[in-house]
């Protein structure tokens, strides 16, 4: 499976779990702000794309969890350094350049996760 159609199968799958449009399903798109998931849809989607790929993810593998509960990665309601290493390290899947700077709010972070990160993610799984 090329990365072409890893693509259409995450548009079908957000589609589905977010009644949204397919042409708004575009690589750059960020499922929170403009796709208008929220936390209870990112259990959906998982479900969703273990069943369209047929593959097996594991709790917090495609979507952190419990961050903001460990002080050494959250502080003040922003990602610290161990924090933001630890997402790269774990989530490879999502481009974490935007919290490089100075603003690292964890409120922002769900900004990160993308249609491209999904499609990266699949593609990893695939492979791996």
């Amino acid at each position: 499976m090329d990365r072409d159609d890893i693509f259409s199968k995450i548009q079908e799958v957000l589609d589905d779990a977010l009644g949204g449009d397919e042409d708004e399903v575009t690589p750059e798109a960020s499922l929170t702000a403009d796709l208008g998931a929220e936390s209870i849809d990112f259990l959906d989607i998982v479900f969703r794309i273990e069943k369209t790929f047929e593959v097996k993810i594991s709790q917090g593998e495609l979507f952190p969890e419990n961050l903001v509960d460990n002080e050494e990665w959250v502080a003040n309601g922003k990602l610290t350094d161990a924090g933001l290493d630890m997402l790269k390290g774990r989530m490879a899947h999502v481009d974490f350049d935007t919290f490089e700077g100075s603003d690292r709010s964890i409120s922002k972070l769900g900004d990160a996760i993308t249609v491209k990160s999904l499609v990266n993610f699949v593609e990893l799984k695939l492979a791996g």
